[in-house]
């Protein structure tokens, strides 16, 4: 009987590009972990010491709401660089299979568990029993629960069959959470909802697109058009980060009173967390403008990936840090 020596594979495998595997898979188990605390464990830090009262399951239902962004991110992504690529010529013919079906799933449900909280008046389910499904079309934030459920079924079919139809259903997820997020007793509240429309279309477009664009960039790496396609993306996500900047600055003075943001920043729960996010914001355009000077300047525009990779990771931390905004008290102060 003779020993056999590693295969070649295996011997790859240990090699510095089976390291670099490693500590890419490590890298993204920890993100993913931190996305998932976050909300978890967020709402008691975010409410010690400001003596206000959280409802009840806001941990789960910060992280049910975070799954739903980023269930709108990687379609609406996919459906703006895969625009974005038709322009490029000699791009290569076969993108990477699309994460649209999936990202459906996991939106379906996540919105499935926050529609059975309003089905119970807003508290959390302990058994089917407690969970009245009729209910949900004799109130508002039921008829849009149900809106978001069905939305997510709809864009999964269309990922299978026609992807880019997928906008309509996508659209109504956005336009559901826009008016769930400002009730009618709230001052002027389709003022509010048309911020949070352009502010969370943005920022999926900005997340997602910035995912999609180096799952591409990695496939043609051998090419130009993977610079080409970083290029154009980095023109189109300007665009939208100063919308986003400039929705989410407007929604929060609407919220907080230029007079009052300094203390409510430190002293509510809504304002910490608001505050945490608008630093991973700077982290994540610091970042983004480090990937635009590295593509125009360094002798291997494909340098850009580097620091275009760092911002993604941030940029799902920032849409963990958004599920728990929505589920904290909004100190709501008109003046």
């Amino acid at each position: 009987m003779t020993a056999t020596g590693p295969t070649a594979e295996a011997t790859e495998a240990r090699g510095p590009g089976g390291r670099r595997a490693a500590w890419r898979a490590g890298a993204l188990l920890l993100l993913v972990t931190l996305a998932a605390l976050t909300p978890l464990l967020g709402p008691s830090v975010a409410l010690h010491g400001t003596g206000e009262a959280a409802a009840p399951g806001t941990g789960g239902i910060a992280l049910l709401r975070g799954v739903v962004f980023a269930a709108l991110c990687v379609p609406s992504g996919e459906l703006l660089v895969h625009r974005l690529a038709r322009r490029l010529p000699g791009r290569p013919p076969e993108p990477p299979s699309g994460w649209a079906v999936f990202a459906a799933a996991a939106g379906f449900v996540a919105a499935l568990g926050l529609a059975s909280v309003v089905a119970t008046g807003n508290l959390v389910p302990h058994s089917l029993a407690d969970v009245e499904v009729g209910g949900l079309y004799r109130t508002r934030d039921g008829r849009l629960a149900l809106i978001e459920v069905n939305a997510f079924v709809l864009a999964g079919l269309c990922a299978r069959a026609r992807p880019a139809i997928q906008v309509w259903p996508l659209a109504a997820v956005v336009a559901s959470e826009a008016l769930r997020a400002h009730p009618p007793p709230e001052h002027a509240p389709l003022l509010g909802s048309a911020l949070t429309l352009v502010h969370l279309t943005c920022a999926t477009l900005w997340a997602g697109g910035l995912l999609h664009a180096l799952r591409l960039v990695r496939r043609w790496r051998a090419g130009r058009a993977g610079t080409a396609l970083l290029g154009l993306y980095a023109r189109v996500a300007a665009v939208l980060l100063a919308a986003v900047t400039a929705t989410g600055v407007w929604s929060s003075l609407r919220r907080m009173p230029a007079g009052t943001v300094l203390d409510q920043l430190t002293t509510t729960a809504y304002g910490r967390t608001l505050l945490a996010k608008a630093v991973l914001v700077v982290a994540v355009a610091a970042l983004a403008l480090w990937a635009r000077f590295r593509l125009r300047r360094a002798a291997d525009p494909l340098a850009a990936y580097v620091p275009a990779r760092a911002e993604v990771a941030l940029l799902g931390v920032v849409v963990a840090v958004s599920g728990l905004l929505t589920a904290l008290p909004v100190p709501i102060r008109w003046t």
